[in-house]
């Protein structure tokens, strides 16, 4: 089982890191690269169709600005396909991002998470995974558990 992350530039690598860093932490095979929708088109194209075969599971993809990358891998694989909206230099608020990746035409779903929220898009594909692969189920159940855990101990201090 491999995630694939994906982003449109090189400059959504410090958003994208936290969707790598927490696939690692769940111990998830991770491929890791830039396929611009709009500059290396024919590169989308090959990735889109064939990532499947190479033991791709789920792709993250995130993107600014016009924000097409997830929607034209969505379109053209069979895999889930979660969009990372990034709020870029050339975008407006972030916003048309977010829309780009939501708005989706019927029959072509991308999951969407909130804007710079690639650590939900690696935990979503932990638990895609996880819905099949009892190892990593184990490792989300154990995330979510701390998460809990986090918060009591939290809500203890403040009652003392």
């Amino acid at each position: 089982m491999k995630v694939a992350v994906i982003m449109g530039s090189i400059s959504d690598m410090p958003i994208m890191q936290e969707a790598i860093d927490i696939l690692k932490a769940f111990e998830i095979e991770i491929e890791v690269d830039i396929v611009s929708a709009h500059r290396t088109p024919e590169k989308l194209f090959d990735f889109s169709q064939n990532a499947h075969t190479r033991g791709i599971s789920v792709v993250i993809a995130g993107a600014g600005g016009a924000a097409h990358l997830p929607g034209m891998v969505a379109s053209m694989s069979p895999l889930p396909v979660i969009g990372v909206p990034i709020k870029s230099s050339n975008s407006i608020d972030g916003w048309d991002s977010v829309l780009s990746i939501l708005q989706m035409p019927g029959g072509v779903p991308v999951a969407t998470v909130a804007l710079n929220g690639s650590k939900n898009a690696g935990i979503l594909a932990a638990q895609i995974i996880g819905s099949h692969n009892k190892s990593i189920l184990e490792k989300v159940i154990k995330y979510k558990t701390g998460l809990k855990e986090a918060v009591i101990i939290a809500s203890e201090s403040l009652q003392k």
